[in-house]
């Protein structure tokens, strides 16, 4: 019994001085990840804060982070000056059909190329993983001349059609989570007479939800921030995305940089709200998809 009372002190000491330095440790790691994401979050703090100026603070030294007078004005005029509301509509509505396309259509090659067994499918997912190694640039010319063959040059097709024919990152990561569901769940459904496209809607996208909340999130980013396209294959003002609208509106009032930083602000609010909505599925899905290099 002696030997007993004394050993329980001597244990909970080490246990008291292992608990120290995991505390310590992990105190001192929140620290850094807190410096860094508020350095991280000091451009846009500093074009959040600039588009509530007039025009002589924004240079101003020290600079004033929270303005005596907030100037909100600043974003009603951002949308009289320009028809940059046209812009948004027009943005949105690109990305939300390209993001449509983008999922549809790579879930369902991703669900072919990692559910069925068909002859050949190795040789495609390869052959489909290599056209990722081409650079934009050397397709940029020849899906140039399709679409003005197709008569739609000056029009939203070139934006958001090319998403409909399965993208092959998207392919590939919805694939790599797709073969991580059990295949016991499509043998259990075929027995009860379930076809491949009931198998693909009612029992492995519901289990997909993670990586095509990843895909989604992806693609609309992509095309939401999309400049090289809409420069490319638009001409006519009305029809000018967010980044071509932003461009010429700088160019236009580069002068007024408060009126310059709160375009930018419109621009980011719909990609933030978008992100925190989906911010659960979109870690999940790439810590699941392999993309957090695990």
């Amino acid at each position: 019994m002696a030997v007993a009372e004394i050993s329980e002190p001597v244990g909970a000491r080490r246990g008291a001085g292992t608990r120290r330095p995991r505390r310590w440790s992990t105190l001192l790691l929140h620290v850094v990840l807190i410096v860094l994401g508020l350095t991280f979050l000091l451009p846009l703090l500093w074009v959040a804060s600039t588009s509530l100026k007039a025009p002589g603070q924004v240079f101003e030294v020290p600079v004033q982070w929270l303005p005596a007078n907030p100037r909100w004005g600043n974003y009603v005029e951002v949308f009289t000056r320009l028809p940059f509301l046209t812009f948004v509509i027009n943005t949105l509505v690109v990305t939300t059909l390209a993001t449509l396309g983008t999922v549809l259509s790579a879930v369902t090659a991703a669900y072919a190329l990692a559910r069925l067994g068909w002859a050949g499918r190795r040789i495609v997912f390869g052959a489909m993983l290599a056209t990722m190694m081409l650079p934009p640039v050397v397709t940029l010319v020849p899906l140039f001349v399709i679409f003005k063959q197709l008569h739609l040059i000056d029009t939203f097709y070139p934006l958001w059609l090319p998403a409909w024919f399965a993208p092959a990152f998207y392919v590939f990561l919805l694939r790599q989570y797709m073969m991580t569901i059990p295949k016991e769940f499509d043998e259990a459904a075929k027995v009860d007479g379930a076809s491949n496209s009931r198998i693909l809607w009612q029992i492995i996208v519901p289990q997909c939800r993670p990586a095509i909340a990843t895909v989604a999130i992806f693609a609309a980013l992509s095309h939401y921030n999309d400049f090289m396209g809409p420069l490319i294959y638009l001409s006519q003002n009305d029809k000018y995305t967010v980044p071509l609208g932003l461009m010429w509106f700088q160019g236009r009032f580069g002068q007024f940089w408060h009126l310059v930083m709160a375009a930018t602000m419109v621009t980011i609010v719909p990609l933030l709200v978008l992100f925190f909505v989906a911010q659960k599925h979109f870690v999940r899905g790439i810590t699941l998809t392999g993309l957090a290099g695990r």
